[in-house]
C-alpha cells in the first residue's frame, strides 16, 4: 500500500476541478467505445496500472471485447480497429508522447473523419486521461484485487 499523498484528501479542490473536466468529457457526444480506447491506449502508455484497470473494466460492461482490449497494445498490427478507432488511437499515442509532437499526418487524418466539436473532444479526453495517469502514477493508486 502506498503512503504517498491523496490528492482528493490533501487537496480537494484540485480533484474537484479534476473530476469537472471528466464530467465535461462524459457529457459531450464522444462515443464510449471512442473515449475507452483512448483511456486505456493512454493508461497502457503511461503505465498507470490503477487506469488500466478501472478502464479495462468500464470497457467491458460497455460491450467491449477482450480480443480488442488484448490487442490494443498492437493495435496497427490487427483488423480489429476500424478507420475512426485507428485514427483516435494514432492520435492518443502521438498526444501521450508528446514530446515527439502531434505529426501533420495523424492530426489531418483525425481531421479529416471528424468535425472540429467531435475532434475538440477527442483530445480534451486524451489530455484528460493523461492527467489522471499522472496523478495515479505519481501517488501509486494501486489497483484492487478482486
Amino acid at each position: 500500500m502506498s503512503d504517498r499523498t491523496k490528492i482528493n484528501v490533501a487537496d480537494p479542490a484540485a480533484y474537484k476541478a479534476m473530476l469537472a473536466l471528466e464530467h465535461y468529457i462524459e457529457s459531450t457526444g464522444l462515443a464510449t467505445k471512442h473515449n475507452d480506447l483512448i483511456k486505456i491506449r493512454a493508461s497502457q502508455i503511461n503505465g498507470c496500472t490503477y487506469c488500466i484497470d478501472i478502464h479495462t473494466r468500464d470497457a467491458r460492461k460497455a460491450g467491449e471485447t477482450e480480443q480488442r482490449i488484448y490487442g490494443l497494445t498492437s493495435w496497427r498490427e490487427t483488423p480489429f480497429f476500424d478507420e475512426q478507432e485507428r485514427a483516435i488511437l494514432a492520435l492518443t499515442e502521438e498526444v501521450t508522447l508528446i514530446s515527439n509532437k502531434v505529426s501533420d499526418e495523424t492530426y489531418n487524418a483525425a481531421a479529416a473523419l471528424f468535425d472540429k466539436a467531435y475532434l475538440a473532444q477527442l483530445i480534451m479526453s486524451i489530455i484528460t486521461i493523461n492527467a489522471w495517469n499522472r496523478i495515479g502514477v505519481t501517488t501509486k493508486l494501486e489497483p484492487t484485487l478482486l
